[in-house]
């Protein structure tokens, strides 16, 4: 009986058991402990192994990727990076080939040992059996029988698949032996008294550590004193249930605490697991959207490390998935890099054309700036200046050096003429004057009413760029004039322009609606498209103003006149909007 309760007991203990993981912090720590099994006298151990190396490369991958992203941010060339040898990496490699070869060293000398306590365990079994043959024989070989059970218990381990089998006969054929004696009775009763006494001893012990603060402690002494009691021989057949019975309880206590504890850590594993599947699918959503400009790269970049940072604040998950969802994270987040890499390679080239470009500004300007032809070469230091705005982006920190060295060389030859003072005054004066004529010219169209007030309008905004310089002192000033009418009249006109057609249009989608339903829809569809258009213009004015230099009051011009575009695209936006509303209210009627 006690055989095959043993085996039910047995299998309850069968639970894949999971030790508390060490965080290991850096690579030198992971290396450390390598070299500890590499040149120990300890077995290494699979699952550790497994650990360390999962370990170990999450944390070169984040240093690589760290790497390559710091060296891009700073203006690097994706294409001539190389990733440099890394020393821990490849002292890593050769302790695990270490390991490698001691495990296969170990698992074979294992092997052979198993084999030859299997021989060592059937040759006892064989000698037992013959000694319970002859029953006669049983009280005279009494010695020799406790000799064997001694040395059964100092062979250790056997093939596992045989392990169970050799058990039961081992078993089979001890109790057989002890039911046969009885000549003498009393070594027999003696023997059956101290096997009690020691199945007592580790049933209290068993009981003790329902008490132990530490499951996982716990359980591996229970696994201990299963090996004690399975090597103490048998009690008298009346007593064997019961301190059996005894000694079950107590195990079966011990194992549903520790598979409980090992529960919750699936739990949690599982888990984190979820979290981290949300997180994957965060990043490859971010990676899937379309990247317009630079901004939108930057700031999915910004997103993106703000959810590593949140990965590494969460543990492990399940084994069997812990380094395929790592993968599937590291995979898109290498994917969107890599397109960010492609992008910035290709932006890289249009910002050096274009730095070529007022480079080449800069020499024509140097020419010049020495001249004393002071008309004919202020034309063409404007003129250079005027080219130097249709120019395109270029690196913020580079634009900004390279439109110092510009300024510098025209504001050389503008202060050498303004010493110089031919004519200048005068026609600077002069220009003044025309500059105020046309910004009363534009106070008197606001106060009007037709519907030829944008073109006066435009005349007059051309009338006033085409007058040069005026007096340095009243520079600002008068800008400030000009600009303050013209917002206001943009402001005025975009409104009522926009009133008039919102209104003409409520007034045309009767007739559109009477064409049936499908008109609606198709106008609407236009008209979406339309704004998509706009929109889309709108982010590519407004990431082009963050490369625009504004140490000077030429770069301030440049993004005021911006800026108005921007805001004249943006109040054709809610036009659009509105129509599409009268569309909506007519589709409900």
């Amino acid at each position: 009986m006690m055989d095959s309760q043993e085996n039910e007991v047995m299998k309850e203990e069968v639970i894949q058991e999971e030790q508390p993981r060490k965080v290991y912090e850096t690579k030198a720590e992971i290396l450390e402990r390598v070299r500890e099994i590499a040149h120990g006298d300890e077995a290494p151990q699979k699952d550790e192994i497994d650990y360390l190396k999962t370990a170990f490369y999450k944390l070169h991958i984040a240093e690589r990727e760290a790497a390559i992203k710091a060296y891009i941010d700073a203006g690097g060339d994706p294409e001539k990076y190389q990733i440099t040898p890394d020393e821990a990496e490849e002292a890593f490699k050769a302790e695990m080939g270490i390991i490698k070869e001691k495990r296969a060293k170990i698992f074979k000398e294992q092997e052979a040992e198993k084999q030859e306590n299997l021989v060592k365990k059937l040759a006892i079994i064989d000698r037992i059996k013959a000694i319970i043959t002859t029953p006669e024989e049983a009280n005279k070989s009494y010695q020799e029988f406790k000799s064997l059970q001694q040395q059964w218990r100092e062979i250790k381990n056997v093939p596992a698949d045989k392990a169970n089998e050799l058990w039961r006969n081992y078993q089979l054929y001890v109790e057989q032996f002890y039911d046969m004696l009885r000549l003498n009775s009393i070594a027999r009763d003696e023997d059956f008294k101290k096997n009690l006494e020691a199945k007592t001893r580790l049933c209290e012990v068993a009981e003790n550590l329902a008490n132990e603060e530490d499951v996982i402690s716990a359980f591996h002494q229970l696994q201990k004193l299963h090996q004690e009691y399975r090597e103490i021989g048998p009690v008298a057949k009346e007593q064997r249930e019961e301190i059996w019975n005894r000694f079950k309880a107590a195990s079966t206590i011990i194992n549903k605490r520790h598979q409980q504890h090992f529960e919750g850590v699936r739990a949690k594993e599982e888990e984190n697991l979820a979290r981290k599947t949300e997180l994957c699918e965060k990043v490859e959503a971010i990676a899937a959207e379309e990247n317009k400009g630079s901004g939108d790269w930057e700031r999915h970049t910004k997103q993106i490390i703000e959810l590593q940072a949140e990965w590494k604040t969460i543990g492990f998950a399940p084994q069997k998935m812990n380094v395929k969802i790592f993968e599937r994270f590291r995979a898109a987040c290498d994917d969107f890099f890599g397109r960010k890499a492609e992008y910035f390679k290709g932006l890289k080239g249009t910002f050096k054309e274009n730095a070529d470009k007022k480079r080449a500004l800069i020499e024509k300007a140097k020419a010049l700036q020495d001249s004393t032809e002071w008309k004919s070469t202020g034309d063409k230091l404007i003129a250079l200046q005027k080219e130097w705005k249709t120019i395109g982006m270029v690196p913020k920190k580079l634009g900004d050096q390279l439109w110092e060295e510009f300024l510098g060389a025209c504001n050389k030859f503008f202060e050498a003429r303004k010493a110089a003072g031919v004519g200048q005054h005068s026609e600077e004066h002069a220009n003044l004057s025309k500059k105020r004529e046309v910004i009363e010219k534009l106070k008197a169209v606001a106060e009007e009413a037709g519907d030829n007030i944008q073109e006066k309008v435009q005349q007059l905004v051309e009338e006033y760029n085409a007058i040069g310089h005026v007096p340095f002192k009243e520079k600002d000033k008068v800008f400030e004039e000009y600009h303050a009418v013209l917002d206001k009249l943009y402001q005025d006109l975009n409104i009522s322009v926009a009133k008039r057609r919102l209104n003409n249009f409520k007034q045309n989608l009767k007739q559109v609606a009477e064409r049936g339903e499908s008109a609606l829809d198709n106008e609407r569809a236009r008209l979406f498209r339309q704004y998509e258009a706009i929109k889309q213009e709108v982010q590519t004015y407004e990431n082009n103003l963050g490369f625009l230099n504004v140490s000077s009051k030429k770069g301030n011009s440049l993004i005021d006149e911006m800026n108005r575009k921007v805001q004249k695209l943006k109040d054709d936006m809610n036009l659009i909007r509105e129509k599409i509303k009268a569309i909506d209210a007519e589709n409900k009627e």
